[in-house]
Formats: C-alpha cells, sequence, structure tokens
C-alpha cells in the first residue's frame, strides 16, 4: 500500500470518535441514516477526492452487498458489483473500500482494466463496530461513484482466530484457483482464489498469554491472465482470517490464470491454473 493511503490509515481514530460523540451530543442525525455524519469519512473524502463531487447513490453504477446485521463480524460477506461490463471506452478502473469506525478504515483498493469483464469481487471482511461502509468506483474518465451500506455488527478486528496460530503456520500459502463453470471464449468468466492465511490483525490477545498476536496479514493480490493484468488489490487485515475472493476475467485464448500475493513479512506466494475457453458454448 503506497505511502499516501498508508498515512490515512493511521489517522488518529480518538479524535474522530470525539468529534462523534460531540456532534450526537448537539443532536446529529441517526448515523445510520446521514452517510456524511462520520468525521473519519469526511477526512478520508478531502484525502482522497481533494473536493471532486462523488455521486451518491450509484445504482446505475456499483451496487455494495452487505448484511444489514452480520452473523459473525470477522467474516462479513460482501460484494461489489458493477452495474455494466468493461469495455475499452467505460470502465470501472478503481474501487475503494472503505469501513468508517474500523481501526483501518481503508480496507481494499482494486484496480480493474477492460481485461477483467466486469469489475465485481465478492469477499468477507472484519467489522469492528456499527459503521457505514463505502464502496467507491472511480471510472476511467476519473467520476466517482459511491455506494454505501449500514452494517450492524462489533468485534470482528479483534475477536480470536477461528485456527490455532501455530497450526495455521502449517498451511500458510496454500491458495487455489478455479473457475466456475466451463469458461466461453471472450466471455466474462467467473474465477475464484482461495488462500490460507491468518491475517492476524494485531488487535487480537492470546486468551492464555494474555498477548496481542502480532499482526500477519495479505497486503497485496495481483491475478493475470494470459500475461495480461486482469486485477490488482491492496488490502489490509480488514480480509477476514483464510482470504477468499471472487472476481472476472475474460478467456481471449487459451492462457494461464495467475495469482501472487504478497504479505505483510514480505513472503510470497502463487498459484497458476491453465483455461481452455470453448468458443460454442452448449
Amino acid at each position: 500500500m503506497n505511502p499516501k493511503r498508508r498515512m490515512l490509515i493511521s489517522l488518529p481514530l480518538l479524535l474522530a470518535a470525539g468529534r462523534m460523540a460531540h456532534a450526537q451530543q448537539a443532536g446529529a442525525t441517526d448515523p445510520a441514516l446521514d452517510i456524511d455524519a462520520n468525521p473519519m469519512w469526511l477526512q478520508f473524502r478531502d484525502s482522497l477526492f481533494a473536493g471532486r463531487p462523488i455521486t451518491t447513490p450509484a445504482d446505475d453504477v456499483l451496487k455494495l452487498e452487505a448484511p444489514a446485521r452480520a452473523e459473525d463480524a470477522a467474516i462479513v460477506p460482501i460484494a461489489l458489483r458493477a452495474q455494466f461490463p468493461q469495455s475499452d471506452t467505460r470502465y470501472i478502473r478503481r474501487i475503494y473500500l472503505i469501513i468508517d469506525n474500523n481501526p483501518s478504515p481503508m480496507g481494499a483498493v482494486f484496480d480493474f482494466t477492460p481485461a477483467s469483464g466486469r469489475a465485481e469481487i465478492e469477499t468477507r471482511v472484519r467489522v469492528d463496530a456499527y459503521t457505514h461502509m463505502r464502496a467507491i468506483a472511480e471510472m476511467n474518465d476519473g467520476k466517482l461513484f459511491m455506494s454505501t451500506r449500514f452494517v450492524k455488527a462489533s468485534g470482528g478486528c479483534s475477536a480470536p482466530p477461528g485456527k490455532d496460530p501455530q497450526a495455521a503456520l502449517t498451511t500458510l500459502g496454500r491458495m487455489r484457483l478455479r473457475v466456475e463453470g466451463e469458461p466461453v471464449l471472450n466471455r466474462p468468466s467467473l474465477a475464484q482464489l482461495m488462500m490460507s492465511h491468518p491475517n492476524h490483525s494485531g488487535l487480537a490477545m492470546d486468551q492464555l498469554t494474555r498477548n496481542y498476536t502480532p499482526a500477519h496479514y495479505v497486503r497485496l493480490v495481483r491475478i493475470s491472465y494470459a500475461g495480461e493484468p486482469v486485477l490488482t488489490a491492496e488490502v489490509d487485515f480488514t480480509i477476514s482470517e483464510n482470504p477468499n475472493f471472487r472476481f472476472y476475467f475474460i478467456p481471449k485464448g487459451r492462457g494461464e490464470l495467475k495469482a501472487e500475493v504478497l504479505d505483510s513479512q514480505s513472503r510470497r506466494f502463487e498459484a497458476t491454473l491453465p483455461v481452455q475457453p470453448v468458443s460454442n458454448p452448449v
């Protein structure tokens, strides 16, 4: 993640919380209803977009799907869905995922290309407190569109891991790529990357030692097909344990689907999958 985004992630949360409490005492509207009530979001908006207009809602461009109330705050399923296919003349080049009240509000930045076919991602995230979740699409012409959801969940970033940390190390970095159904030449195909990685947030306490498990998480994912970029994701511990991504690509001929992953300890992992699309689907 570049230094600017790192700086944004380290913005003082206590200051933001204090401002929010003051606003609520002053009679501000219910934060679930007012998408601009959170001072952390206002800081991000000013720093990232420098006053550029953001169209909200973005129903004809992008939809963010997330549960209104999460069953498990450490594994909250979400989907970012473009409302049109990628093309050389009109495409979503980037989607920012911001979770206002998380310790690291900038949860992910996804970069797409026309070769993505569709600018869509399904994954699972941690949510630390009741919050607005935002997906902001940046078009190839620079226009911005935002879709929001208010999610009721708490404690996801400090929840203990679902697997013993030592046991998790034995499968660290194992990855699997798969394509759903039979890929068709020149049509968007749905694929999935599954990875074994604890994605420790650094905020979870070991109940036996009473020490915090050090942060260790995936921070960069690159997907390509036949050597052409399809998806790049800059992420952090906002993504749940054992990261899982569903995405699209366009097979324009026989080629190799490839995933490259870099984590916060500079460990590199790689997975490949040969793909032979059919030209005449049944």
